[in-house]
C-alpha cells in the first residue's frame, strides 16, 4: 500500500507540473486549451474553469493538454444541418444547439447553409418560419452543443497553429523544463531538511554497528590523524579509511578540550565492479543553510542530468543493454524500495525521475515533444510548416514504436521480478 501510494504521489506530480508547464504558457500566449487531463482513457472526474476542462483519467500512464487546432474538431456543423442557436443579450450566437433542440424551446432553429467558426465568425442559414436567409455574427466564446456537451468554439488567432514559431515552441519546451525546475526545488527541500556535508574530519553521526560505535567513537568528535597521518577534511579520512580494510589502526581523536588515542579495524565492504574498501561506520557532518540549499539544487540537477544524458550515450553506442532500462512495472519497484528507506531517499529519487522525463521528452523522437520541437525548428528553417497530415502521420507511427518499447521494457521488468 505504502509503494501504491508513492507511485501515485511522485507520478501524479511530474506528470502534472510536466503538463502544468504547457498549459501556463500556452495559455499565455493566447492559445485555446480545450483540457487539461492527468491520465489516460475514461474519466474519473472532471471540472471546467477558464475555458478548460480539467480531468483526472483511469490509466496513470501520462497526460496531456489539448490545445485547439492540434486536432480536428471531433464534431463538424456542415450546410445542411438544421440546428438552434441561442444568443447574447448584444445579439451575437452564444450556443449552437445540434441535436436535442427540444430540451432548448427558446432556441431559433435554422438550416444551415455557410458557416465560418475560425476567421469571420459567423453562420448562415434559412429561417424555419421564414425561410429566409440570414446570416448571424458569432461571439468569440460561443458554444456548439452536441449531446448536452458544450464545447467552445476556437477563432484561428486561439488555435496553436495560428502562433509564431517562438511562441508554440514555448509552449512545448515548457512541460519538460518544469520538470527540471520540480527537481531543482525538490533537492533544495531535500537539502534543508537533511542538511549538506561538510568537508571536515568531524563525525557527524555514529551507525548503530561498526568498529567506530565499538571503540566509543561519539558525534561531534575530530580525527586529527590517523596512524601518524594528519587529516582535515572528510575526503583525507575517507580515503585512508577505505585504503587500508581489515587493518589496525590508530585514530587521534579531538573531543572537546581533550585529546585521546583510539584503535579501530575498518570493516571491508564489497563495491561493485570495483576493490574491496573499508569502513568504520560514521557519516559526516552535515550543515543547514539557505544559500547551500539553493545551490545543492541547481548543482545536483546538472550532475542527475549529465549522469543520464551519459547513460542515454552508452545506450545509443551498445555499451549499455536495453535490459537494463526499468520501465513502469520496475519503476513501481524500485519506488517501493526507496519508500522504505525513508522520506529523504523518496525526495532524491524523486528529482531524479523529474530530471529522467524532461530529458526523454526532450529526445527529438516523433510524438515525444523534442520531436514536435524538431518539426517547428524544421518549419522555422524552411520558412513554412511541414503539411499536417505528413506530421501527424509521423508523429503516430513514434508513438506505436515508442509502445512497442514500453511493452518490450516492461516484458523484461517482469522477467526481472518473477521468473
Amino acid at each position: 500500500m505504502n509503494t501504491l501510494l508513492a507511485v501515485i504521489v511522485i507520478f501524479g506530480l511530474l506528470v502534472f507540473i510536466h503538463e502544468w508547464g504547457h498549459l501556463i504558457v500556452a495559455k499565455k500566449a493566447g492559445i485555446l486549451c480545450r483540457e487539461f487531463a492527468i491520465g489516460f482513457g475514461p474519466k474519473l472526474f472532471s471540472f471546467v474553469r477558464n475555458e478548460t476542462l480539467y480531468t483526472i483519467r483511469l490509466l496513470p500512464l501520462g497526460g496531456f493538454v489539448r490545445m485547439a487546432g492540434e486536432d480536428p474538431e471531433l464534431v463538424q456543423i456542415k450546410p445542411g444541418y438544421e440546428i438552434g442557436l441561442l444568443f447574447t443579450e448584444e445579439g451575437k450566437v452564444s450556443r449552437m444547439i445540434i441535436n436535442n433542440k427540444s430540451k432548448h424551446p427558446d432556441c431559433k432553429v435554422i438550416q444551415v447553409e455557410k458557416v465560418d467558426m475560425e476567421k469571420d465568425l459567423f453562420i448562415q442559414g434559412y429561417t424555419e418560419d421564414t425561410e429566409e436567409l440570414v446570416t448571424y455574427e458569432l461571439d468569440r466564446r460561443a458554444e456548439y452543443v452536441y449531446d448536452e456537451k458544450p464545447t467552445q468554439i476556437a477563432p484561428y488567432d486561439r488555435q496553436f497553429g495560428s502562433k509564431t514559431v517562438g511562441q508554440r515552441a514555448a509552449a512545448i519546451f515548457a512541460g519538460p523544463f518544469m520538470n527540471f525546475v520540480l527537481a531543482v526545488f525538490v533537492l533544495i527541500i531535500y537539502a534543508a531538511v537533511a542538511g549538506l556535508p561538510v568537508n571536515e574530519s568531524v563525525i557527524g553521526d555514529v551507525t548503530d554497528d561498526g568498529p567506530a560505535v565499538e571503540a566509543g567513537l561519539e558525534s561531534g568528535d575530530r580525527i586529527t590523524s590517523i596512524d601518524g597521518e594528519e587529516v582535515a577534511t572528510w575526503e583525507d579520512m575517507t580515503e585512508i579509511i577505505q585504503e587500508n580494510p581489515n587493518e589496525n589502526m590508530e585514530f587521534e581523536i579531538a573531543r572537546g578540550n581533550e585529546t585521546f588515542n583510539l584503535e579501530m579495524t575498518p570493516e571491508e565492504r564489497e563495491v561493485p565492479e570495483a576493490e574491496n574498501v573499508g569502513v568504520i561506520g560514521v557519516m559526516a557532518p552535515t550543515e543547514r543553510s539557505i544559500s547551500g540549499a539553493l545551490a545543492f539544487g541547481f548543482t545536483q540537477t546538472y550532475e542527475y542530468t549529465a549522469l543520464i544524458i551519459e547513460a542515454l550515450g552508452l545506450l545509443i553506442t551498445g555499451e549499455f543493454s536495453l535490459d537494463a532500462l526499468a520501465g513502469p512495472v520496475g519503476i513501481y519497484e524500485y519506488t517501493g524500495e526507496v519508500a522504505a528507506m525513508g522520506f529523504l531517499v523518496l525526495l532524491q529519487w524523486t528529482a531524479i525521475l523529474s530530471v529522467n522525463l524532461g530529458i526523454i521528452n526532450l529526445l527529438p523522437l516523433p510524438a515525444l515533444d523534442g520531436g514536435r520541437l524538431m518539426f517547428i525548428g524544421l518549419e522555422a528553417v524552411r520558412g513554412k510548416p511541414v503539411d499536417p497530415q505528413k506530421e501527424g502521420m509521423v508523429h503516430l507511427i513514434g508513438f506505436a514504436l515508442l509502445m512497442l518499447l514500453v511493452l518490450a521494457v516492461t516484458w523484461n521488468d517482469i522477467n526481472r521480478l518473477f521468473l
